[in-house]
């Protein structure tokens, strides 16, 4: 009886474990202002996602693109030490958006990257 008990617990976590990994949290959030228009009339927006993984590993990636919900676009991978320091800001320009981060460093990408549904 013993063992079952052990083994449901160890079952639970494990189930657990897998359902919470690997998960992305969005840890920065912008959008292109009302008098930036695009060739596609679309709004857009970008984001810093932090993908964690079951081995430590952390990875962090801009997305831009049409989705609110930034489930797709255009995607840069970026440095793990600039992720983890943050977003400072974003300068969004008609050829493009500069992303700013706390770091100092800067990632400017052109709209051509992210306009028209990439």
């Amino acid at each position: 009886m013993l063992l079952g008990g052990v083994a449901g617990v160890l079952l639970t976590v494990a189930v657990m474990t897998v359902l919470w990994w690997p998960r992305t949290e969005v840890t920065y959030r912008a959008s292109a202002p009302a008098a930036i228009v695009y060739a596609d009339q679309s709004p857009h927006f970008l984001g810093l996602l932090h993908r964690y993984s079951l081995s430590g590993e952390d990875s962090y990636k801009l997305m831009i693109g049409k989705s609110p919900g930034l489930s797709y676009g255009h995607w840069v991978d970026v440095d793990p030490a600039l992720g983890v320091e943050g977003v400072e800001s974003t300068a969004w320009t008609d050829s493009g958006v500069r992303v700013r981060f706390l770091t100092g460093h800067e990632v400017f990408v052109p709209a051509r990257y992210f306009v028209g549904g990439r």
